[in-house]
């Protein structure tokens, strides 16, 4: 019988259709991993991939073994993974992708007694401002605001509504005249955001007695980092529009002066999604009542 592991690898350099990035998946070296896909080729009698400078592909053969054997250890991994069920304490990593501004304020608050107590319990954080396919990349769950989702997924509310709001420094503001409307924030210096799934920079939204209104703004700092754009607009970049939470310490202070208060938006909040399954595995279980929203305006925003 072939090896599990050379199997599992060939799974791996099949899907993310490159060896660079199934070595790193796998804990593997690039070159010991492309030895193993040339042994089992070659003890198989038949080429699985092909190979070019530029990217890896399945021949024939290779994707006829790969959807024979993919769900298949899936199905292994899942299995095993709910083993842990039959340990006195919930073991095991969770991997979680989420806005940073949702890690900080929400998830680390929230999980950090829980790893306290369980020791066993590991958990893997990555910071993505997209809608992540969990399934496809790997993670056990992923947080969005909002909870519509796939609908083999589910959602349950982890935080309240979310508000919007805009601001600047003192040292920017001075000798400035205040933006009445956000249309007049085009005259500003703002500091962008670049959303990572087409490359572009976020749109600010307003919204005021139902009226919605979208402003591209310019300036010149961009990131893709919401404390990192805090920052900017304290150290008089110009205007940051980021969650209110970060900025209301630093309103209260004076460091930063607020705008276009009646035109700040309000979101729906953060929810955690996972896939639909009949068996979750104990550390996410335990992760997911952890995080579960229990104030009186989650309502029915949970299920």
């Amino acid at each position: 019988m072939e090896n599990l592991s050379d199997l599992q690898a060939f799974v791996a350099v099949a899907r993310e259709r490159s060896f660079t990035r199934a070595a790193a998946q796998l804990g593997l070296s690039r070159s010991a991993l492309s030895h193993a896909m040339l042994a089992l080729e070659a003890r198989l009698g038949v080429r699985l991939l092909t190979r070019t400078t530029r990217s890896v592909s399945t021949t024939e053969a290779g994707t006829r073994l790969l959807n024979a054997v993919a769900p298949r250890l899936d199905e292994i991994e899942l299995e095993l993974g709910s083993l842990s069920a039959l340990r006195d304490k919930p073991a095991g990593t969770v991997r979680i992708t989420a806005h940073d501004h949702a890690i900080a304020t929400v998830l680390w608050p929230r999980l950090l007694p829980l790893l306290k107590e369980y020791p066993d319990v590991h958990m893997e954080f990555s910071v993505d401002y997209g809608f992540t396919d969990i399934a496809a990349q790997q993670f056990d769950a992923g947080v969005r605001s909002g909870d519509r989702v796939d609908k083999d997924m589910i959602a349950v509310r982890i935080a309240p509504d979310l508000r919007m709001a805009v601001a600047a420094s003192p040292e920017y503001l001075e000798g400035r005249p205040l933006p009445t409307t956000p249309h007049d924030l085009t005259g500003h210096r703002c500091i962008n955001l670049r959303l990572p799934t087409h490359g572009g920079l976020h749109v600010w939204e307003f919204e005021k007695e139902g009226q919605a209104v979208s402003v591209r703004v310019g300036g010149q700092t961009t990131f893709n980092n919401t404390f990192l754009m805090r920052q900017a607009a304290l150290d008089g970049m110009g205007f940051a529009y980021v969650p209110l939470d970060i900025l209301q310490p630093h309103i209260d202070e004076g460091r930063l002066v607020p705008v276009l208060r009646d035109w700040w938006p309000l979101f729906p909040g953060y929810h955690l999604y996972y896939a639909n399954r009949r068996q979750i595995a104990p550390a996410l279980a335990l992760m997911i009542e952890a995080l579960r929203w229990r104030g009186m305006e989650a309502g029915a925003g949970a299920r």
